[in-house]
């Protein structure tokens, strides 16, 4: 009697904190979507052509290949995978591409993009096959890709790099170009996202690659094919990055041999900010619009208040982390609050 007296206090205690972080959670899109608002009437303030309609095209046509990779990475990271050879993917399926372009100048862009997205989804089917049924660790796979594939876009360009005037105007026009006023590259993200939110709420599939990533013991008594999502979702994150690669290229009317070193990171991060975990098994489309956003609006704001580009990492750094400890919190809490709820 005496023992359940002293108990029950300490009980409801724990599980009122574990109600809120597992509250926080649930709200955490809102929370991110006025720190957001905050952040940008804050820049605003401090210089008035933040908010201009030329600024913020500007942001979007910049934050748009992030926002088309980070829904490749959010399948990856919910699987608890991570692909670090996005960068080189994007620089070898745009090099190649823009060789092809450069030598056949009468290439419609329609063949220009199905030939990136295939490049990208060999590249990403080989990860894929490394994961999934050579058992390869993820981060190792693509560590090892990463270099073999940025070696290959050398190879193929020999050192050399591409420009806007051995590219034709269809090309370029394929990121720079508009559809009744909207940038075409703002419609690719939407066409990409609503062609997602399709697959990740409405397909068998979708379901099952967050079985995968929350219990994969439990998914593999269901009947779920473990090896068939890795390879799967590796095998959608190289064809957005060959994507990408052609958007790249269109945009900035340049092919190289180091484009896109170190893009994975901003991707990866425009994730955690979103609220997808890496431990796997959780993650939303709205949070990592949110968060791609964020690192958009970062990039665009800080050179405007003349911060230095020395601290624009860190600075970003700080936020990434920050979001990182929020998550690790809200999974304990969350973990904490179903185990409660089960003693009690």
């Amino acid at each position: 009697m005496s023992t359940n007296m002293i108990e029950s206090p300490l009980l409801s205690s724990e599980e009122k904190k574990a109600s809120k972080l597992a509250k926080i959670g649930q709200f955490r899109e809102i929370g991110l979507l006025v720190f957001i608002i905050l952040l940008m009437v804050g820049v605003q303030l401090r210089n008035n052509s933040f908010l201009t309609i030329e600024n913020m095209t500007d942001m979007m046509t910049n934050t748009a290949i992030l926002l088309i990779l980070a829904v490749g990475m959010m399948l990856v990271l919910i699987t608890r995978g991570i692909d670090l050879s996005i960068g080189a993917t994007i620089a070898l399926s745009g090099m190649i591409v823009a060789q092809f372009v450069s030598n056949n100048p009468q290439t419609s862009p329609v063949i220009a993009v199905l030939m990136g997205i295939g490049i990208g989804l060999i590249c990403g089917l080989v990860i894929g096959g490394l994961v999934s049924y050579l058992g390869v660790l993820p981060i190792i796979a693509t560590l090892a890709m990463m270099n073999i594939y940025r070696g290959f876009t050398y190879m193929v360009s020999d050192g050399k790099w591409i420009s806007s005037y051995q590219m034709s105007e269809s090309f370029v026009g394929i990121a720079t170009s508009s559809i009744l006023g909207v940038n075409t590259l703002v419609i690719i993200v939407i066409i990409v996202y609503v062609l997602a939110f399709y697959f990740i709420g409405h397909t068998r599939t979708g379901r099952q690659i967050y079985a995968v990533g929350s219990n994969p013991e439990s998914a593999k008594v269901t009947g779920i094919s473990e090896k068939k999502i890795f390879l799967l979702v590796y095998t959608i994150m190289g064809g957005l990055s060959g994507l990408a690669g052609i958007l790249w290229v269109s945009k900035y009317a340049s092919a190289q041999g180091d484009t896109a070193t170190g893009f994975e990171l901003s991707v990866i991060a425009a994730c955690i900010l979103g609220g997808v975990s890496i431990a796997g098994g959780a993650g939303k489309l709205s949070g990592v619009i949110l968060g791609a956003l964020l690192i958009g609006i970062l990039n665009n704001a800080l050179p405007l208040l003349n911060v230095s580009p020395f601290w624009q990492k860190g600075i970003e750094g700080f936020i990434i982390l920050a979001a990182v400890l929020l998550n690790v919190m809200v999974k304990r809490g969350v973990e904490r609050n179903n185990l409660l709820r089960r003693r009690l």
